[in-house]
Order: C-alpha cells, then sequence, then structure tokens
C-alpha cells in the first residue's frame, strides 16, 4: 500500500508548524519517531525530507528504518535491514493491524501515522512533550566507550524493559538510478544500521551501563522500550 505524496505548498506549511513548535524542557527527554521508508518507494521523499527536518530539533528523536519489501520493484534499497521490516510488522501486530505500508511514522512506539502528515505529527509531539518522564535516561561518552544512566522518577516504572542501543549515520547521500525515484539524488537523516538489546531492566533501581562506542561516524542513540513492541518509554542520544 502506497500513499500519495502531500502538495508542496501542504507540506512546506506542514513543516514550519512542526519546527515552530516549543522546544521541551531541559529534564525532557526526546520524542522518539520511527520512519519505515524505501529507496524505492516515490511516496517516501515527502517523509524523509520531513524527517531531516526534526534531526534538527533537540527535542525529538527521529530515526529512520528502511525497510526491504520494496527491493524487488527495480532498485535494492542500500539502507535496508530486514530486521526492521519485522519491526514494523510487530507494531502492526500489536495495534491489530494486518498491513504494513511506507511511509509510516510511529511515535513513542504507540501512534502511526500515515505518510507526511506533518500536522498530525506535530500535535503527537506536543502531547507526548506534555506527559510527565518516566524514566530518567542519559548517554555521555565514557573513553572509549559510552555511559548508560537511567532511573525511575517515582512514576510508578515497572518492568521488565528493554534497553536497546541504536546505531545511526546522521546523513547518507544516494544516487537512485532505477525504480520509482530513478534520477533523483537523495539524502537520507538519522539512517538506522544497527539495532543492539542490551539487557531488560526491571524498572525499579537505578542502573548504569558501559558499551563500546559506534564506529566508522556513526551516531548512538539509547531506546527504553517495552517488550513485544510496547511503548518507548525513554531515549536519549549521544551528545
Amino acid at each position: 500500500m502506497k500513499q500519495l505524496g502531500t502538495g508542496l505548498a501542504g507540506i512546506a506549511t506542514a513543516i514550519w508548524a512542526v519546527l515552530a513548535a516549543p522546544v521541551a524542557a531541559q529534564d525532557s527527554g526526546p520524542v522518539v519517531v520511527e520512519l519505515f521508508t524505501s529507496q524505492g518507494c516515490s511516496s517516501c521523499p515527502p517523509a524523509d525530507a520531513l524527517l531531516s527536518e526534526l534531526s534538527a530539533r533537540d527535542d525529538v528523536l527521529p530515526l529512520a528504518l528502511h525497510v526491504d519489501y520494496w527491493d524487488y520493484i527495480g532498485w535494492a534499497d542500500s539502507f535496508a535491514i530486514h530486521a526492521h521490516t519485522t519491526r514494523q510488522k510487530g507494531y502492526a501486530r500489536a495495534a491489530g493491524r494486518d498491513m504494513i505500508y511506507t511511509p509510516q511514522m510511529i511515535v513513542m512506539g504507540q501512534e502511526g501515522i500515515v505518510g507526511a502528515r506533518s500536522m498530525k505529527l506535530a500535535e503527537l509531539i506536543q502531547a507526548h512533550l506534555r506527559q510527565p518522564l518516566v524514566v530518567a535516561l542519559s548517554v555521555t561518552p565514557a573513553g572509549a566507550g559510552l555511559s548508560i544512566e537511567l532511573s525511575p522518577t517515582g512514576a510508578g516504572v515497572t518492568g521488565p524493559l528493554d534497553v536497546v542501543l541504536v546505531r545511526y549515520a546522521p546523513l547518507r547521500r544516494v544516487e537512485i538510478t532505477r525504480g520509482e525515484n530513478a534520477g533523483r539524488s537523495m539524502d537520507y537523516a538519522n539512517v538506522v544500521e544497527g539495532w543492539q538489546l542490551l539487557r531488560q531492566w526491571d524498572g525499579t533501581a537505578p542502573l548504569r551501563l558501559k558499551v563500546a562506542a559506534p564506529q566508522d561516524g556513526l551516531q548512538a542513540a539509547v531506546l527504553v522500550q517495552r517488550p513485544d513492541f510496547g511503548p518507548i518509554l525513554a531515549g536519549a542520544r549521544l551528545r
């Protein structure tokens, strides 16, 4: 299933509305936005552009998860990872749906947005920013590695919770020569290249972890999420 792109004027207006949203308070974590996308999908470039705009915000953690189920139409996505398709299917099952599509955004592991509906996305981001912080999470350099610290904030967090390390490339450029987007030079932001389940946490006592830092120019982020594609309770990027 593919959705038609929004008109350029509507996209520009909606993107402006998203970018004009106020930045979250210092003690609030960013809102995690996952975009399921493909280089071979003609409806995806507006959503890819929106994710790129969001990458400039401190109060949003946007992640691009390229899927592989469009590869058959003439262009194999060079960033596609089958685990991303599996993750999108997991979200669909958790929501009681039997269909997946691109582009789709999932906000904090909960709400799904079809296409590049920037106004709807802005509303959801603001709604999540107004919610109380339930897990304090930080990711900082520690020598050649990373130090991850998380603790409950007294809001009744219960486990088990998955603590996941995400490795992503801040920017990738691709010249697409075949398929629906043939002839386009595309820039992609925050392209996810790897996921690692660090451990499960019971949510009761503070937890501190040290892990190896990403290599090859990749950046790191950490998510705290309920198992089986449940809500994301916290996210943080390396600063």
